[in-house]
């Protein structure tokens, strides 16, 4: 038996949880269960597994195991971007290969049609979809030199863009703080946890969802045998869709590691303020350095800043991080929109990501009657959507170009040992953030 040695535990302030739709979570699983498959997580990844095994397996019952309420992990505190273009920050024009550029774009181009595809069927409509596409945003000559070599690296792929010169933004973002944008048009924008809640919703009947349900304990061998506060799971096949997690399960364990990321979302703006800064009514911009800050407007005009990262090895959060990132996301905030210091923050909350050193994931099969999609690289939105629904058609024997493809990629890169992955890692966190300068 393996006992899970870090249960995920978030802080308790996530703004897009509280901001979205409330919703009763399903109940805590009580005793024994049994089903042909079970699913590890109920993010992007797990609930797109979930739901295309009901819809491959009709007659089999899945189990959905989520830890924490649905929309208040992972996948409900990221930026709420669904990104279209590939973005492969360690290739000069940040497309590198053009073979694996365009699987890219397949790839995250599926993921974007099945969320379209299922807030339409559904009418999830806290789900806030835009499309409105995604301005990539630079201050530094550092950062306008990545603009103009993506521009091109996008040309070449044949994906629409422009940019923007500073002295037009204010009519785009309503700050002048930016000098120059690269707009991409494929990007969708939406509320991430109400989208997530909304997945979860509307699920088919034969999938049963079970919350606030942490495994403590796993068999393998022989059976699958997965051990909660109250029973066990027995399971034929298992999905693990955990992201960093999954190395508590025995699986990535020197090749994934967990970073979090820190976001502040402030009150909703008045008519007044609205019309002080200007800028069109709903968009999104990523930073041109990696380090940089990510801000929108949203729905419900709040803005968005999100920046600063921690490496927390163990995947939970660690209490005092927020307060001190939310000082951090004041400065970049009055940087950005000055005449609107006196608009509070509501909310600041962390997020993990699984990373890996090259950027690669684990997809496929872990080990005899045990798969997984773990190591999203901060792209889970997308990509966890997508690879989770390939995963489940794999297992139903299907093929196609974007499962090979993902069958093909190459195992992610081994980590140091500690302790010299933590002291790597905070280096390589600090001194980008350092060097994002007015990025940040």
């Amino acid at each position: 038996m393996l006992k899970i040695d870090a249960l995920p535990s978030d802080d308790p302030t996530p703004g897009w949880f509280h901001t979205s739709r409330k919703r009763q979570p399903q109940p805590a699983l009580v005793g024994d269960a049994k089903a042909p498959w079970v699913v590890i997580g109920a993010g992007f990844t797990g609930l797109a597994a979930a739901r295309q095994l009901a819809l491959n397996f009709p007659d089999d019952q899945i189990i959905l195991v989520e830890a924490q309420q649905v929309g208040f992990g992972t996948s409900g505190r990221n930026a709420g971007f669904l990104i279209d273009v590939p973005h492969d920050i360690g290739a000069p024009d940040y497309i590198g290969d053009k073979k694996i550029a365009r699987n890219i774009l397949n790839l995250n181009h599926t993921g974007q049609r099945i969320l379209k595809e299922q807030v339409e069927e559904h009418n999830i409509v806290d789900a806030q979809m835009r499309h409105s596409g995604k301005y990539q945003a630079a201050v530094e000559d550092s950062g306008i030199a990545v603009l103009e070599a993506y521009r091109g690296g996008l040309e070449s792929l044949g994906q629409p863009c422009k940019i923007i010169d500073g002295k037009d933004l204010p009519d785009h973002l309503g700050t002048k703080f930016y000098r120059k944008a690269l707009y991409t048009p494929g990007t969708i924008l939406v509320q991430p946890s109400g989208l997530v809640k909304g997945l979860a919703d509307s699920l088919p009947a034969n999938v049963k969802l079970y919350e606030e349900t942490p495994i403590t304990a796993i068999e393998y061998e022989p059976e699958i045998v997965l051990h909660h506060a109250t029973g066990r799971i027995f399971a034929d096949k298992l999905i693990l869709a955990n992201n960093a997690f999954g190395t508590h399960f025995g699986f990535g364990e020197r090749t994934i590691f967990p970073i979090f990321t820190y976001g502040s979302l402030t009150r909703p703006l008045t008519k007044a303020e609205q019309d002080s800064i200007g800028g069109q009514e709903f968009w999104g911009v990523i930073p041109a350095d990696p380090f940089g800050t990510t801000s929108r407007r949203t729905h419900d005009n709040r803005i968005l800043i999100r920046n600063s990262f921690s490496f927390n090895s163990d995947g939970r959060y660690k209490p005092g991080y927020t307060q001190k990132y939310r000082e951090t996301h004041r400065q970049s905030f009055e940087r950005r929109f000055p005449t609107l210091q006196d608009v509070n923050f509501e909310h600041t909350w962390g997020g993990g990501l699984g990373m890996t050193r090259n950027g690669s994931s684990l997809f496929g099969e872990l080990r005899k009657n045990v798969y997984g999609s773990l190591g999203c690289n901060g792209l889970g939105t997308v990509r966890g959507t997508a690879m989770g629904t390939m995963l489940a058609d794999w297992l139903a024997g299907k093929s196609n170009d974007t499962i090979n493809f993902l069958l093909s990629l190459p195992k992610p890169e081994w980590n140091p040992p500690e302790p010299l992955l933590t002291m790597g890692v905070n280096f390589t966190l600090r001194k980008g953030m350092h060097d994002a300068g007015q990025e940040a």
